[in-house]
């Protein structure tokens, strides 16, 4: 009857433990990829939005639009993939159609861009990130990169500032807005 007593006891304490191992499984990811963002950019002066969505545990789906509302647009999308460096940080990249149009002559351009980055947690709230990229659209093609700080006020909200060096719009500050979902 001990022996019987033993085992059942053996086998509902493994139990739990299999349990808890199950609940606390790690993620394929240290960020959130779904997510609304709106932003507002400093000289020159644009609006945007952005929107990502995860498809896969290290994939995401992105699209972007920005414009000065002169009669100009700088719409992005594609894919993306995401793994985890470490506990608190990310290696990212992208690959993106865009379509521009500078508002100078209503002549619509098509291009590609691809970029490679990190994004790392500093604390429980704050986030660092950058990444660097070649785009080509047509006879514009360049170098450029972005580094950014994110502040979660909640885990459903963050407010950030990115410094954009190189891109459609040349160098820019940027003030953006995310709302996870």
């Amino acid at each position: 009857m001990r022996k019987t007593l033993i085992a059942a006891a053996i086998l509902l304490s493994s139990h739990s433990a299999f349990a808890e191992q199950t609940q606390n499984q790690a993620t394929m990811s240290n960020f959130s990829y779904d997510y609304a963002e709106a932003r507002i950019g400093g000289s020159p002066m644009t609006f945007g939005a952005a929107m990502s969505k995860s498809i896969h545990p290290n994939a995401h789906v992105v699209g972007s639009i920005d414009s000065k509302f002169k009669g100009d647009y700088d719409i992005s999308g594609g894919l993306g993939f995401h793994a985890p460096v470490n506990n608190w940080a990310d290696f990212t990249g992208e690959m993106l159609a865009h379509v521009f149009d500078s508002g100078d002559h209503h002549k619509t351009k098509a291009g590609m861009e691809i970029n490679l980055g990190v994004r790392q947690w500093l604390g429980p709230q704050l986030e660092i990130g950058g990444k660097a990229g070649y785009l080509n659209i047509e006879d514009f093609d360049r170098w450029m990169g972005s580094i950014y700080g994110r502040f979660h006020s909640t885990e459903l909200f963050s407010l950030g500032l990115e410094g954009r060096i190189n891109h459609i719009y040349g160098d820019q500050l940027m003030f953006t807005a995310r709302f996870k979902f």
